[in-house]
């Protein structure tokens, strides 16, 4: 969307486009009683993922496929492959594109460091981050973190190991665990029994469990307030385009709610996007479902709409990071995120809890 003179040439290599099914109010699968509130928005726009196409952006496909951007007055011209939520943080607060998915705790990483990416909005009100163990391994069923005192945990780099921590401090074992780094080997290593559990993201347990094995996960956000997916956008952009936002943010919350209703078709639309998820098509749905059910809604839904923010989780993970030198300056965690784009109003925001 962006015309200015300045904009930096896009560094990702050509994205993933998702597919531009022609869709009725109610998109693939028949009649929908929301109402469209748009207005048209001058130009094309582009969303940015953190990573390659899954079951973790059904909603973004969805939205697009079924022409739900389009009639809140937007046009998403494509869904561009990421390169890791740093990156698309990055994008985001150097105006090389107009919407980008990242984390929460990159979008602070990237303020720290002169930039200014914006959370506008909340797609995962829980972290993703899991730590889980095969009943094989554990030798018993792990139900809660106190069970991994005299055990030893793996996790890769990062914000993982960060929330591991929290998370065992948290239940007072920390001292009693021995954590260790497996880099990107992780789930390897838990199924060879080398670790006796991991710390990684819900997706990681979803390997496990389609290897057939019987995976039991404790979810860190049930203890540590922090987010998992969040939406992005350079501040003062989003303050130009007040109009683009709103219609993107309405367009994701309408695709999320119709996908929930609708795994099954809304797991096929991201397939037809990405046609090399075909083969693995029932752990993209299982990846949705759990994200669904288990991390997108939560009390600040409830109250407030989808996509709502509390200050709480974003101040924790500021803490966390600074705590680990992970910051590149000072920023202020109520900076970096807003909800005055989120219309409270529109049935699948403020009432997307009655609407899935």
């Amino acid at each position: 969307m962006r015309r200015t003179a300045t904009r930096r040439a896009f560094l990702a290599a050509a994205g993933v486009g998702a597919s531009g099914l022609a869709g009725c109010l109610g998109g693939t699968g028949g009649a929908d009683t929301g109402t469209t509130t748009g207005t048209a928005v001058p130009g094309d726009s582009s969303l940015l993922l953190n990573w390659k196409p899954s079951g973790l952006h059904v909603p973004y496909f969805a939205a697009k496929a079924n022409g739900f951007y389009e009639e809140e007055g937007l046009t998403l011209s494509s869904i561009q492959t990421g390169e890791g939520s740093t990156f698309s943080a990055k994008q985001a607060g150097l105006g090389n594109v107009d919407f980008a998915v990242t984390s929460g705790d990159q979008v602070l990483n990237v303020n720290s460091r002169n930039l200014s990416p914006q959370s506008v909005g909340v797609v995962m009100q829980k972290s993703p981050m899991v730590v889980f163990s095969t009943r094989d391994t554990f030798g018993g069923e792990l139900t809660s973190a106190d069970q991994l005192a005299g055990k030893t945990v793996g996790t890769g780099p990062g914000m993982v190991r960060t929330l591991t921590t929290l998370l065992l401090e948290e239940a007072g074992v920390r001292e009693d665990v021995e954590l260790v780094d497996t880099g990107y080997d992780t789930v390897q290593q838990l199924l060879s029994g080398e670790i006796d559990a991991a710390g990684g993201v819900f997706g990681d347990a979803i390997s496990a469990e389609a290897q057939g094995y019987t995976v039991d996960s404790i979810r860190v956000g049930d203890s540590v307030p922090s987010y998992g997916h969040v939406l992005a956008v350079e501040q003062s952009w989003a303050s130009e385009n007040e109009a683009a936002v709103r219609a993107f943010l309405r367009g994701t919350a309408r695709g999320a709610a119709w996908a929930q209703q609708r795994p099954g078709e809304a797991t096929d639309l991201l397939v037809e996007a990405n046609g090399v998820l075909e083969e693995s098509r029932d752990q993209q749905r299982a990846k949705w479902e759990r994200m669904a059910t288990e991390f997108m809604t939560g009390d600040a839904v409830a109250e407030h709409g989808w996509g709502w923010s509390r200050s709480e989780p974003w101040q924790v993970t500021h803490d966390a990071l600074a705590s680990a030198d992970a910051l590149g300056g000072e920023v202020d965690p109520s900076t970096v995120w807003t909800n005055e784009y989120l219309d409270t109003d529109y049935q699948y925001i403020g009432s997307y809890s009655d609407a899935v």
